[in-house]
């Protein structure tokens, strides 16, 4: 919200040495982000001053352009004295001034900039020569003087402004409004009252201890249908005024000095029935709308949508409707989307001369719903989302006819619609310590009654309990806790002591924290870099790296993404992290090795999620209604490798990034937690087919690793031969084992033992050396893979996979013929099962 320190003025009186800095420390003190101090025109410095286009010669030049060679009275303190040329023309005292604009005319006041003066940018004025004149001065455009960003045309002035009449030699930044302060302010969703000047002068007068008078204090009136006939048919419309003015000049322009504030604001000015409407939004907190009377086709009806309806919308997009949009209809069907914005039928034009003034009170869920589901967020619906005051509809109508009336010629109707009664305030009851005891701080009951009193709200003593009344403009004070926070807001949270509670003692880390713990400083370890990149994806990014059978196409969609490109959950990490291999290799830096452990999801259970009320605690069966619904949800490892894993040296060549480091992360992360993982030969997208392995741990599969498909790296934009691993490490960590022991280490010597079988070419290798542990018995140590062979000696289809196999005893040191025979029984059980032969 920009709040013109000008027009917050004019709507309090505030202490005379309060400076626009230290209104804003107060401000923020009272819950108000004040961001920024906008000045405006405050970079101007130097002679600026009004002039009168005395004559002007167009002369067109060489590249096309026409400039105007222009003779301007500046007023007699800054003027030439007047000359006679060569010719004998009499030049008349002034500044010869050279500009590229077409927007005046002789006779027009303008702003002058002069010799001397200094713009915004640090642009310095001087006398120059240009398209063959000297041009001694500049005539200014608004975004030039640092007023707005109009840059149509420069600043054609009224001859009178505020009955003050303009002449030649005036200083133009004060006719301008130059000096103004804006106050760029954050007002957080719980107090969107301060989204209009009333609220945040209000708000400034508590924080500086002066009165405020409220300038649309004016009573709604009982239910009338004078004016144009208007039904609501909707639950969510609590109040519709409607007034109509006619007889308006559709040639009236918006006053200066509200065209400023609008633009101070930041809205732009339209014409003058959209400018009034934006302008008591912006001081009321009320939107309005303005419909073309003649237009209108019988009465206005509030009421919900039909299915299938349409309605074109005043940014020329036709939108199709739900039944939980509320419309604004007539006999002709939807003229507006309630709350959002109007439709096209009854559009304000150049021509309209008689407007139906609507102001009206939505509910703030419908509206909130509605523009999310369109993407069609307006200063209207930002405002009835965050609760508009109940009651002040009729003075804001007024307010706008009134402005109507008196700078657009026309005349308000006698007949006045009211329909709707503003809903009572709900009632509240609390002690007067509690506020004292939730804050932690030291307020008196008389402090209590004096913030609440003065913030608008009725309070009813008796003895220690308050009875309070939130005012119509607060729909936020529902409940005692609210009125705490705003006791501690308006005292200053700044000066409420933090004090950390004692922490109960506990257990430390549970074995599920510890277990993540340790799996990320492992894969760190091994010279991953970790990153957390948002859970949520598109339904492109999964179809690009799965086949159309896959489990991870069941997406679950959201009803609100913060995106529209990625409005589902994630059920893989993968495109995330071939995002950051994107952007990393965009800027240069290829050699890349990264992880991320995050929570997938898998798809829905079929079940919709209840929506419990936010005034009072779910249920019970509200809250097993919630968990029913959600999707069911994993905790995943991934992990990327592209170009070289270690870079060229003097100690030799790169060692390029392939499967075996992905491989690696995964194999590391489980030994991390005690679990030791088998791999298999696997096709699975988005990997090679012949480069991919499946991993097993305790016998089930938990996920893949290798090189990706080559479709897949070309079409993703990635470098080739990317490697990628992705595992459930839930799994893991459920798995895991809990205290182990260790063994005795064994002083007796190690025994070796070799073997070489030949197995058919596809046996995994494995596979056959788990035959081999499994066979050799409790003296073996470990067994290895050293070599594969494959060539005419052992035949084709065949190969030879030679194992390293170590025993060792543990009271003793074993005998040639004791690890020959466990070699031996290794062997066996290989030979049993795969048909092994073992080489010579």
């Amino acid at each position: 919200m920009k709040a013109p320190i000008s027009w917050l003025h004019d709507l309090v009186t505030l202490p005379e040495e309060l400076g626009t800095a230290r209104l804003a420390e107060a401000l923020t003190r009272a819950g108000l982000n004040v961001e920024r101090i906008e000045a405006i025109g405050g970079e101007v410095s130097g002679p600026v001053v009004v002039g009168r286009v005395l004559h002007f010669i167009p002369e067109k030049q060489k590249n096309g352009k026409t400039i105007n060679w222009c003779r301007v009275d500046v007023g007699p303190e800054h003027n030439e004295p007047e000359t006679t040329a060569e010719d004998g023309t009499v030049i008349p005292a002034g500044r010869g001034i050279v500009c590229g604009a077409h927007n005046f005319a002789e006779g027009d006041l303008v702003v002058v900039a002069l010799p001397g003066a200094v713009l915004p940018g640090d642009f310095a004025i001087a006398a120059r020569k240009t398209y063959g004149h000297v041009s001694d001065g500049m005539m200014c455009a608004v975004d030039e003087l640092g007023l707005g960003e109009d840059h149509a045309g420069i600043i054609v002035l009224p001859t009178e402004i505020d009955g003050v009449p303009v002449a030649p030699g005036m200083e133009a930044m004060p006719l301008l409004g130059g000096g103004d302060e804006v106050l760029d302010i954050d007002v957080t969703p719980d107090i969107g009252y301060c989204l209009s000047m009333r609220g945040l002068a209000r708000e400034a007068a508590q924080a500086t201890g002066v009165t405020f008078v409220d300038p649309y204090a004016v009573p709604m009136p009982e239910p009338k249908a004078d004016g144009h006939p208007v039904r609501i048919e909707s639950p969510n419309c609590s109040t519709f005024v409607a007034l109509t003015v006619t007889g308006i000049d559709p040639a009236a322009a918006s006053p200066d000095w509200m065209r400023q504030r609008l633009e101070r604001a930041g809205m732009r000015s339209i014409s003058l029935p959209v400018d009034v409407t934006n302008y008591v939004m912006l001081e009321s907190g009320q939107p309005l709308h303005a419909y073309d009377a003649d237009t209108l086709s019988g009465a206005i009806v509030v009421r919900q949508a039909t299915p299938g309806e349409t309605l074109v919308t005043l940014d020329d997009a036709s939108r199709e409707l739900v039944a939980d949009d509320m419309l604004i209809t007539d006999e002709s069907g939807p003229i507006g989307l309630a709350g959002v914005m109007g439709g096209q039928t009854t559009e304000v034009t150049e021509q309209t001369t008689s407007i139906v003034l609507e102001a009206a009170h939505f509910d703030p869920l419908a509206i909130g719903r509605t523009y999310r589901r369109h993407k069609l967020p307006s200063e209207a619906s930002r405002r009835f989302e965050r609760g508009v005051d109940v009651a002040v509809q009729y003075a804001a109508a007024r307010k706008a006819a009134d402005l109507l009336v008196r700078f657009g010629g026309g005349s308000l109707a006698e007949g006045e619609t009211v329909v709707g009664q503003a809903p009572p305030m709900p009632q509240q009851h609390i002690t007067a310590d509690l506020p004292a005891r939730i804050l932690g701080t030291a307020v008196s009951r008389e402090q209590v009654i004096e913030i609440l009193t003065t913030s608008g709200i009725k309070v009813t003593q008796l003895g220690d309990s308050l009875t309070l009344v939130p005012p119509t403009w607060r729909p936020d004070l529902v409940d005692p806790y609210d009125y705490v926070e705003e006791v501690g807001r308006k005292i200053g949270f700044d000066q409420i002591e933090s004090i950390l509670p004692t922490a109960p003692a506990g257990r430390g880390l549970s074995p599920a924290q510890q277990g993540r713990r340790t799996v990320r400083r492992a894969i760190a370890d091994l010279g991953f870099v970790e990153l957390i990149s948002l859970p949520f994806i598109s339904r492109d990014e999964v179809e690009q790296i799965t086949h159309e059978d896959d489990p991870r196409r069941n997406l679950v969609q959201l009803a609100n993404p913060l995106d529209d490109t990625h409005g589902c959950l994630r059920s893989t990490l993968l495109p995330g992290l071939f995002q950051a291999i994107k952007r990393n290799t965009s800027r240069s830096n290829d050699d890349l090795a990264l992880f991320e452990m995050g929570t997938i999801f898998g798809s829905g259970r079929g079940v919709a999620a209840p929506r419990p009320s936010v005034l009072d605690r779910p249920s019970d069966e509200e809250l097993a209604g919630l968990e029913a619904a959600l999707p069911e949800q994993a905790t995943a490892v991934a992990g990327v490798v592209s170009g070289n894993w270690l870079p060229a040296g003097w100690q030799g060549p790169a060692v390029r990034a392939d499967w075996t480091h992905v491989v690696a992360l995964a194999e590391e992360a489980a030994r991390a937690v005690g679990i030791t993982l088998t791999r298999k030969q696997a096709q699975v997208m988005p990997w090679h087919p012949g480069r991919c392995v499946e991993l097993f741990a305790n016998d089930r599969s938990i996920g893949v690793a290798g090189e990706l498909h080559p479709s897949v790296v070309k079409q993703l934009g990635l470098p080739e031969r990317t490697c990628a691993v992705e595992f459930d490490l839930g799994f893991l960590l459920e798995e895991a084992p809990g205290i182990g022991s260790i063994p005795s280490l064994s002083s007796f010597p190690l025994a070796k033992e070799d073997v070489a079988l030949v197995v058919d070419e596809s046996v995994p290798a494995e596979d056959l050396r788990r035959a081999l542990v499994e066979g050799a018995g409790e003296l073996l140590e470990s067994c290895e893979l050293f070599d594969i062979y494959r060539g005419p000696q052992i035949g084709e289809g065949k190969k030879s996979l030679a194992y390293s196999l170590h025993f060792r005893g543990a009271d003793k040191t074993l005998k040639d013929t004791e690890s020959a025979a466990a070699r031996d029984a290794a062997v066996a059980v290989a030979a049993e099962r795969f048909g092994a032969l073992q080489r010579a």
